[in-house]
């Protein structure tokens, strides 16, 4: 399925944007951009908790991207949050909200998903190139770091610190000296330092600066002649002199230049203080500018799902690969759990089309704690698919997948906080049906079953001479009914003819 405008929304630390793309060819040409200036990171209270004021703000945005965004198909939107959504406490409480004011659910992604998706968009704005490259974004929140090649990238970090937050903490009243720069500049300085040598040694050919910061420090550098040579860009040399010009102005809005705009003078200081600590820990001595970043990036990552080439899909066979999971069994599990929803819904209806992926993730990844510990395996699992860096998994993709792979065993009074309404239930049944018929770990074939769910629960029909042959399944399967009564969702486990299943 795919759609001729596809539309990305970033709820960035400093900015909200929305990007609305044409496709034609496999290519995504810009139509249409919004962008609101929500300032969401200075609503940060120190106890890390989103204001009152900056929730206001944020969702007078949302409601206004919402009307430009109606009539738009589910699949064709993607939004994400980054940094100060990831670390606000009531970040749970507010995206309901904030999904209700924009009309589409809001993914709050890691800060390495998001370095990926930085690049893609840069990568895909950028000219051919076999050279690796360096990727930096300086956001609201944090700093992306990335070095890639063509349109892959290869190394990626994210750091907490943006020019929203370092505006905040060192020039709180707008006021730029030498002391309170060099400060903020050592401070970033102390967060790049942690990455400073794998980065130099793994290597780049070219520079590449993206978003917000680095087009306005490009643009007052080049429209008011501080690069050396005229040069496009940011220079070293340019950045310390516009760094000396903020310093005798005595903040932002004194200095006198050309393109210094309205919108980003509060939180320019900031910025400035991050590229400086970049240029000096790195090396760089010039950097261009990329007019692609997050936004772009979740736009083709979009337009790879809608063509079946879904970064999700690959991260999961990495996993398989990283945690060497027993493939056979993997694709056992995987081809009963799908038989067995195939008869509680229709697999095949786009409505359920996230569903049979969560469940085919789900069975391809349920044994990848065994590779920590047999015993809890299945905790195991759980908690490295929570924690880990899964490229093309939002947050919320995780816990969801967390919780199937976390219920396939054991008691499901750990799942109660899904509402019985929750799809989720069913994918769990299904898994952990599947899995229980595969104990053997033996390529037997599974016999002729009947699966149904009603209003209050779950039937499962099986040959009873069959239940008779394999007493062990039998009283497994008398444990589970006993663990689905508990939860207040009974599982009722009939024998039947085989003749009356086949039929």
């Amino acid at each position: 399925m795919g759609y001729e405008l596809i539309a990305a929304v970033d709820l960035g630390s400093n900015s909200f944007r929305l990007q609305i793309g044409r496709v034609l060819d496999d290519q995504i040409y810009p139509l249409d951009s919004l962008k609101e200036p929500v300032r969401l990171a200075s609503g940060l209270t120190e106890a890390k908790l989103l204001d009152v004021a900056a929730q206001q703000r944020a969702l007078d945005a949302l409601r206004r991207f919402g009307e430009r965004l109606r009539g738009f198909a589910p699949e064709a939107v993607r939004a994400v949050a980054t940094n100060t959504l990831r670390v606000a406490k009531n970040a749970t409480a507010f995206l309901p909200h904030a999904e209700a004011a924009l009309g589409f659910p809001i993914e709050i992604i890691g800060g390495r998903e998001e370095a990926r998706l930085i690049y893609v968009g840069a990568a895909h704005s950028l000219p051919h190139s076999t050279q690796q490259r360096l990727v930096v974004d300086i956001g609201g929140g944090s700093t992306e770091f990335i070095i890639g090649r063509q349109v892959e990238p290869l190394l990626m970090e994210s750091l907490y610190m943006g020019c929203v937050s370092y505006t905040l903490r060192f020039f709180p009243d707008g006021r730029v000296d030498k002391k309170r720069l060099r400060e903020a500049e050592l401070a970033a300085a102390r967060e790049i330092d942690t990455i400073a040598s794998d980065y130099r040694r793994f290597g780049w050919k070219e520079a590449i600066g993206s978003s917000g910061t680095a087009r306005a420090i490009a643009d007052l550098l080049e429209l008011n002649d501080l690069n050396p040579g005229r040069a496009s860009g940011i220079s070293r040399a340019g950045l310390e002199r516009l760094r000396t010009l903020m310093i005798r102005a005595g903040s932002a809005d004194g200095m006198n230049l050309e393109g210094l705009r309205t919108d980003r003078l509060p939180v320019l200081p900031g910025g400035i203080a991050i590229m400086s600590a970049v240029f000096d820990e790195l090396g760089i001595e010039h950097m261009a500018y990329a007019d692609g970043a997050l936004r772009l990036g979740v736009l083709y990552d979009l337009l790879g799902r809608f063509h079946h080439h879904d970064m999700r899909d690959a991260t999961v066979l990495q996993f398989m690969r990283r945690y060497q999971v027993d493939r056979p069994q993997a694709a056992r599990v995987e081809g009963t759990a799908l038989a067995i929803l195939g008869q509680l819904i229709d697999v095949g209806a786009p409505e359920h089309e996230v569903d049979v992926a969560f469940l085919t993730w789900a069975a391809r990844l349920h044994e990848i704690g065994i590779s920590i510990a047999h015993s809890g395996f299945h905790k195991h699992g759980a908690y490295i698919i929570t924690f880990a860096d899964m490229p093309g998994f939002s947050k919320k993709d995780q816990a969801r997948l967390a919780l199937l792979v976390l219920g396939q065993r054991g008691k499901l009074e750990k799942l109660t906080a899904m509402p019985p309404a929750d799809s989720t239930w069913r994918l769990v049944f299904c898994l952990r049906l599947a899995a229980l018929l595969h104990r053997a770990r033996d390529d037997q074939a599974v016999p002729v079953f009947r699966a149904t769910q009603g209003a209050s629960g779950f039937q499962f029909e099986l040959p009873a001479d069959w239940l008779a042959a394999n007493p062990l399944t039998s009283s497994a399967l008398g444990d589970e009914t006993q663990a689905w009564q508990r939860v207040g969702l009974p599982l009722r486990v009939r024998r039947r003819a085989p003749e009356a299943l086949a039929g």
